[in-house]
């Protein structure tokens, strides 16, 4: 049986590609040679995200949320397990994470760790995140992440480390179909309290087909960061994912096996095609 569209969603549509085309076509490249690791931002974290253009602020209802958007956390009871990587050429540009989450009632708790290895400037950005949202409502939830930056090379290991930095994230779930995030963030080395505003919208466009919009205001630079991306479901268990991140492309599908999710992406960096993979797991 075909779907029927209704003129909201028909509008809805229209105006969701004629946003996608005015940032695609007028707001200017940020160079990834620029933001290599983006401090503390959450790009290069979870192949669902990644493969959506890394649009993810006002969805944030897997595992790795705590590095999105805090407040999301708050969309899944019990405890998920999750690890991400790049996969293709791990010589140079390597980024990897790690987190787990627990969720019961209300509360959400969340430690992650994100780590970048053999950048061209020698550096090592590792982060370890400590994440706590709370549902005030149906319809919203509120989350705060605490960061530290940690030293390499080290000889003992640390649980939270220097130069902290925070995220301040609020999600609105309007209805089953529409959600919008609003994240604020300090980052790591910067002077002032807040480096980056992200605003975020979501929209289910029918049951098995999401889009969603990221805009990230950042105020030391006076620049706007679009992200756009989609994600449709072929069948309950196998999804195919799009999307734009600074007009660069990115791609990738997810596989659902009970409770473990596997997701890949592919997504440009500088002029090279980079590959990750990240799994998930619901205890």
């Amino acid at each position: 049986m075909e779907k029927e569209y209704s003129m909201i969603e028909i509008k809805t549509i229209f105006m969701i590609g004629i946003i996608c085309f005015v940032l695609y076509l007028y707001i200017p490249d940020i160079k990834a040679d620029i933001l290599p690791f983006e401090l503390d931002r959450p790009l290069y974290v979870g192949s669902r995200p990644i493969s959506m253009g890394n649009a993810f602020i006002s969805i944030a209802d897997s595992a790795e949320s705590g590095f999105w958007n805090p407040a999301g956390l708050i969309q899944n009871q019990g405890v998920r397990i999750f690890f991400a990587g790049k996969i293709w050429d791990r010589k140079e540009d390597v980024f990897d994470s790690k987190s787990i989450a627990y969720c019961y009632r209300n509360s959400a708790f969340f430690w992650g760790n994100k780590i970048a290895l053999r950048l061209d400037n020698d550096g090592t950005p590792d982060f370890n995140y400590y994440s706590y949202a709370h549902k005030i409502n149906s319809y919203v939830a509120v989350g705060i992440n605490i960061k530290f930056k940690r030293k390499h090379p080290s000889d003992y290991y640390q649980f939270f480390g220097y130069d902290p930095a925070y995220d301040f994230g609020f999600l609105l779930k309007a209805d089953k179909s529409d959600s919008i995030g609003l994240l604020i963030q300090k980052l790591s080395g910067e002077k002032q309290w807040i480096d980056i505003v992200n605003i975020a919208f979501s929209h289910k466009l029918y049951k098995d087909l999401l889009a969603s919009t990221d805009l990230a205001f950042l105020l030391s630079e006076r620049k706007l960061e679009p992200h756009m991306g989609f994600e449709y479901f072929i069948k309950q268990w196998l999804a195919i994912r799009f999307g734009v991140s600074n007009k660069l492309p990115t791609a990738g599908i997810g596989f659902v096996f009970g409770r473990l999710i596997i997701d890949s992406a592919l997504i440009r960096i500088d002029d090279d095609l980079s590959a990750f993979l990240s799994a998930q797991f619901q205890l």
